[in-house]
């Protein structure tokens, strides 16, 4: 997320309860996690194994909960609770607004867009022109959506991150990271009915020019998906993934978190992908491999029995 306009970290200590080790003439432009961290931003981290990746990152401050070393020009917010510190900044910055109407009267829609009824416009929301959005259709506030957009009914874009900070002394353990980030939708892209688009946790998620999905597509948080795209009824694709540009997804394809997907690659239905794919090249199986060797392998399952039985005879 990025600040309406930069704040001195300074001002962001006093905010926190924090103090500053390190450049405290320093002007933050926004909070991100550490997946999409860039210059300027804030980051949070309160476990050890962390420490070391978050400072060296991109990030130019890091809300930490012990003093160590820190880069040249870069700073420390030393707190007690580093995500209790990130909370406070998104609810500053990003606070919960209630809309009064179905259609809010900060949304912006361009000429050409008709918004059917029953459809929810959230606040701050950015709509291009000639969009067509279905009855049902949920858009949450700060959403982005290009030209020539079409969203069929059901589909809910911009519901919050599954994302969860968890600490096993604490009552509950699971305590909810809030998002703060937003869904940039670009041109020509349709989605069909029932899908779910999360918003990033601090930043974008994005959905490529010329994209199209089928019914009940599932994107996660943070994801990126590139252009002209194509993805069949009941792909899941988890947190922080990057999918490039003219891949195709069929049924039921899962994608597991934060890997990347190369440009042209092809996933056959019911195909799991735990790990990155090399782009130009057509998957299949649980966990994915080249297409045509999970076949033979296949092949050769289907005659285990056979052969058993030679050996047996054999013997």
């Amino acid at each position: 997320m990025k600040f309406p306009a930069p704040v001195s970290v300074t001002w962001v200590a006093d905010l926190i309860g924090a103090s500053v080790i390190g450049n405290k003439e320093g002007m933050a432009t926004g909070i991100n996690e550490i997946h999409k961290v860039e210059t300027g931003d804030l980051v949070f981290v309160d476990h050890p194994k962390y420490y070391d990746r978050c400072i060296q990152s991109a990030a130019s401050f890091i809300i930490i909960n012990q003093e160590t070393t820190v880069p040249e020009g870069k700073a420390l917010l030393v707190c007690e609770e580093p995500f209790e510190a990130y909370l406070k900044i998104v609810k500053h910055f990003r606070p919960f607004s209630p809309s009064a109407q179905a259609i809010s009267t900060s949304a912006v829609m361009g000429e050409g867009t008709v918004i059917m009824p029953g459809a929810i416009i959230g606040n701050h929301v950015v709509i291009g022109k000639d969009c067509i959005i279905h009855p049902n259709v949920v858009v949450y506030d700060h959403s982005v959506i290009g030209d020539r957009v079409v969203i069929h009914s059901g589909t809910v874009i911009g519901s919050d991150a599954f994302y969860y900070n968890t600490k096993k002394h604490r009552e509950v353990w699971y305590k909810k990271m809030e998002s703060c980030g937003r869904v940039v939708i670009e041109d020509d892209v349709e989605l069909g009915a029932c899908c779910t688009i999360d918003r990033g946790v601090s930043h974008d998620t994005v959905i490529g020019k010329g994209t199209k999905f089928d019914n009940q597509v599932h994107i996660g948080h943070d994801c990126i998906i590139g252009k002209n795209c194509l993805f069949a009824a009941q792909v899941g694709v988890a947190g922080a993934t990057t999918i490039e540009d003219e891949v195709v997804l069929w049924g039921q394809v899962g994608v597991s978190k934060t890997l990347t997907i190369g440009k042209g690659a092809v996933v056959y239905a019911q195909s799991g992908v735990p790990a990155s794919l090399e782009g130009g090249k057509v998957y299949f199986g649980s966990p994915v491999s080249e297409a045509k060797e999970k076949i033979k392998e296949l092949v050769w399952i289907k005659r285990i029995p056979e052969l058993w039985d030679r050996l047996k005879k054999q013997s």
